[in-house]
């Protein structure tokens, strides 16, 4: 839609531009919608802003050295005229920082040069100017109005879409394509009721997910806490009581093993950890321990606080007994336990160990009751979660949303919900 809107608004500032009698130069016209027309509305916003601030800059300049070589015969057409005119872009550039429009100063340099080096010997400059001016304004007028068009059905905002995009953000899988980001944007941006559901901590979800900002808190920790990442505040959590988490932190480190165990204090995520007893644990604690978005202390934790999350890994045959003997001791009450083998350190599995109400279902209900949503619809490129789409594809499960969410009034949300649950796995 981005091409055909391109190919649509450069026609567009031709047909301006014989409507104007073909006053001007719609060259200028067609390379700013072809600059303002965006994937997203937001971005031909700050493109169009950015043009203007530079036209009016790089217009002014240009119209004060009209004025002064007009007065001044002896600068004439020789390299001091180049040599002036090099020179002059120095406060053209520095205008554009004191303005806080640095991007601008491009086009400033641009729209200048293209009046004192093409245009300075017209017969009237100053009508160059102006059309120069004006023909720029057309291209972002234009380019505005046709990104500001959305010419699908009827978008669903009642809806509270969850997904699921662990495995697609793994490195291993190449991240979550360029094409997946800017579609979820382009979502976001027009209301959609959108949020993701995790494994990972909320420092996993931002470093997996940079150029994704869902409005909606995001579900983390398998469903032990909710994440709200524009006021980076925890509005939901699931703990383990601090009597109990010191049960059975004594209960797992008498057995020689290491925990890393997760509080939150004040909206602050805070990680404590032991000594660093294998090489698994040394080297997660290497890669994650410089995140601004973890912080992590070699020290006990204060026993009056209670617990989010604890984690532990090890040999699998070690990592496998415990679960054992964690479900047969009297620890266990009020927990949920999740085991499962890692894929980046052969022979070592993970034990992670929450409330037992922390849950994905518990959040989204919680979600959709916040949001007023009428529905869930759930979307994973993993079957751990029980989710109405499953498609290890991230590009086939942003398509599906796509879909999902402009739908028309001829075709209710209900039906696009059986129409996942009938979907084969990609």
């Amino acid at each position: 839609m981005r091409i055909i809107k391109s190919a649509l608004g450069v026609m567009i500032c031709f047909a301006i531009y014989f409507l104007r009698g073909k006053e001007g130069t719609p060259f200028y016209s067609a390379l700013a919608v072809l600059w303002c027309i965006q994937n997203q509305s937001k971005n031909t916003v700050q493109n169009a802003l950015q043009r203007t601030v530079g036209t009016g800059i790089g217009a002014l300049y240009g119209l004060i050295y009209i004025l002064i070589k007009g007065q001044i015969k002896g600068i004439g057409d020789g390299f001091l005229h180049y040599f002036i005119i090099s020179m002059v872009l120095i406060p053209i550039i520095y205008t554009t920082v004191v303005l806080k429009q640095k991007k601008a100063s491009y086009f400033s340099c641009v729209v200048f040069l293209s009046i004192v080096v093409n245009h300075l010997m017209d017969e009237n400059p100053y009508i160059f100017v102006a059309n120069r001016s004006l023909d720029t304004l057309i291209g972002i007028f234009v380019g505005l109005i046709l990104n500001s068009i959305y010419i699908h059905g009827r978008i669903d905002r009642e809806t509270l879409f969850i997904a699921d995009l662990d495995k697609s953000m793994d490195d291993s899988m190449g991240g979550v394509t360029s094409f997946g980001k800017i579609r979820i944007g382009g979502m976001l941006e027009k209301g959609m009721k959108l949020t993701f559901m995790t494994l990972r901590t909320p420092a996993g979800f931002l470093e997996g997910m940079p150029d994704v900002k869902p409005v909606l808190p995001v579900i983390a920790m398998d469903g032990a806490i909710l994440y709200d990442i524009k006021e980076n505040r925890y509005p939901k959590v699931y703990i383990i009581s601090a009597r109990h988490a010191n049960s059975i932190e004594d209960f797992i480190k008498e057995r020689g093993f290491n925990i890393f165990t997760t509080i939150i204090l004040d909206d602050v995520l805070i990680i404590y950890y032991d000594e660093l007893i294998n090489p698994a644990e040394t080297d997660i604690y290497d890669k994650l321990h410089k995140s601004p978005y973890r912080n992590y202390l070699n020290k006990e934790r204060p026993k009056e606080h209670p617990v989010v999350y604890m984690m532990c890994i090890d040999k699998t045959e070690k990592i496998e007994r415990l679960v054992q003997e964690i479900e047969e001791s009297d620890v266990y009450s009020e927990l949920k336990i999740l085991s499962y083998p890692s894929d980046d350190y052969k022979g070592y599995s993970y034990i992670k160990i929450y409330n037992k109400n922390a849950s994905v279902q518990n959040m989204a209900d919680y979600v959709k009751t916040m949001t007023g949503a009428s529905q869930i619809v759930t979307m994973s490129d993993n079957r751990r979660n029980k989710a109405d789409f499953v498609s290890s594809d991230c590009n086939t499960l942003v398509r599906k949303l796509h879909y999902m969410f402009n739908w028309s009034p001829r075709r209710s949300s209900a039906n696009n919900i059986n129409l996942l649950h009938h979907a084969s796995d990609v």
